[in-house]
């Protein structure tokens, strides 16, 4: 499977901030590029911001960001699914992972989550992917947001609503473990019955019929 990208931008005023929401995007692209220091939910930022440009330049990596004039302040990733985790089983081109949503808390109030999604989607080529989101609570900023894990919860839902993404079940132990963590996916337009078929079988894995 080729996995073809097309660049999108879109310039965004709120109030009196302009930011440019932009993607996908190269690692040397990305490079061009100063990175907050707010975006630490994952490891320090220097170290995020190799990832990011590592993602980037996968064959079938996308990296969407948010920018105020030449400061990268949030961005979202797609990228396979972890070799080490269920959702790679088969290793199925179709299915990627969106692996994070960050926004620097300074510019949480803007939509830049929500605008970053939309864009990312933007692209007719993700019709042909099934892309899913694990929503764990413990990768949420719970203290920074005065939510408790089910406000939380329900806010994560929105947001990956607002661009397709549905709430699958599944029998997988991190995701059953916490009532609050969730599966959630995009099922893309020219996804085929086959293919939703092996996701179902990825999704309730080891499940026995009697």
């Amino acid at each position: 499977m080729r996995h073809k990208k097309t660049y999108y931008k879109e310039e965004y005023d709120v109030g009196d901030q302009s930011f440019v929401i932009e993607g996908p995007l190269t690692g040397e692209e990305l490079n061009q590029y100063s990175y907050d220091g707010g975006l630490d939910a994952f490891r320090p930022p220097r170290e995020q911001f190799e990832a990011i440009m590592e993602i980037a330049d996968l064959e079938e990596g996308r990296i969407i960001i948010a920018r105020k004039n030449d400061h990268i302040i949030g961005y979202v990733t797609f990228l396979h699914p972890d070799p080490l985790e269920r959702w790679s089983d088969g290793n199925l081109p179709y299915i990627m992972e969106l692996g994070a949503v960050e926004v620097s808390f300074e510019y949480r109030s803007f939509g830049l989550g929500r605008r970053m999604l939309q864009l990312s989607m933007s692209d007719d080529f993700m019709e042909n992917y099934i892309i899913i989101t694990t929503e764990y609570y413990w990768h949420w900023d719970l203290k920074n947001s005065g939510l408790d894990v089910y406000e939380y919860k329900n806010l994560m839902i929105r947001l990956m609503a607002s661009s397709g993404f549905e709430v699958f079940q599944t029998n997988d132990p991190e995701i059953t473990g916490h009532p609050a963590n969730t599966l959630m996916a995009r099922i893309g337009k020219n996804i085929t019955d086959d293919q939703m078929m092996e996701f179902d079988k990825i999704r309730f894995k080891n499940r026995f019929f009697f």
